[in-house]
């Protein structure tokens, strides 16, 4: 029987979403929970997208293959029972026999999360960044991330994708506040590609770069050419769509 798993988790304390050895992984944590269930019988978890070390999710969906002896809604009170407070299942759900967690996944959304004035409160889930910022330039420059183009620029080296082509359909920040996000869909995203475009964009709202030059820095598939990553606690998996 193929489920659907839709969940949440604090990044905080993994080594990302996919099993590595030797570390904590939330596809290794939530396997070992189903292994248990299934009387040591290993279960596979397939996951949509990999999230990198210290990366959250709001929205995530895995898939698995496994039997249940008992209603679906039992499944999901048995799980969170097992798993650390820093996962959540939020529902469990029969799927058909050939949905595949990532491969049928049309869009991926991520927020980055910052905090303008300094709280022992945010630094999990946001990143301080006490500068002040041109959230119109910001915006200006956002123009220039979204179609579809080779981000060769944003991506970390030596990967081994056979294309850095991702089709960017919604790019923009939010202020409120104190506060303010930077919200991307896209269909794909390459390794450490939001944290790059981040990182670039806040060269933007400093006056370091003008928005103009973002889309020179694309042109040039360079990741040298773009800004530094930001770290990874105010990224946010925030919604997969179907």
């Amino acid at each position: 029987m193929r489920l659907r798993l839709d969940l949440q988790y604090d990044g905080t304390g993994f080594f990302g979403w996919q099993i590595q050895p030797d570390v904590i992984s939330v596809q290794g944590t939530i396997e070992d929970v189903l292994t248990r269930l299934n009387s040591g019988s290993p279960v596979e978890v397939m996951g949509c997208g990999r999230t990198d070390t210290g990366v959250h999710a709001f929205h995530y969906v895995a898939h698995c293959d496994f039997s249940f002896k008992g209603n679906l809604t039992d499944l999901k009170w048995k799980m969170n029972t097992m798993l650390p407070s820093s996962i959540a299942i939020l529902s469990v759900e029969s799927a058909e026999e050939h949905f595949h967690a990532r491969f049928d996944a049309r869009f991926r959304t991520y927020r980055y999360f910052i905090h303008q004035v300094k709280s022992p409160f945010e630094k999990s889930f946001s990143y301080y960044y006490p500068h002040t910022l041109d959230v119109e330039a910001m915006n200006k420059a956002c123009s220039f991330i979204i179609g579809q183009k080779d981000f060769t620029s944003f991506s970390k080296l030596h990967t081994d994708v056979k294309t850095n082509d991702c089709e960017v359909t919604g790019a923009m920040w939010v202020k409120e506040g104190d506060k303010i996000y930077f919200e991307i869909t896209a269909n794909r995203f390459l390794r450490n590609m939001v944290r790059a475009v981040v990182g670039t964009l806040l060269l933007v709202g400093e006056g370091k770069i003008s928005p103009e030059e973002v889309a020179a820095i694309i042109e040039r598939k360079d990741r040298g050419e773009a800004g530094r990553s930001v770290p990874g606690c105010g990224l946010f998996l925030w919604r997969i769509e179907y």
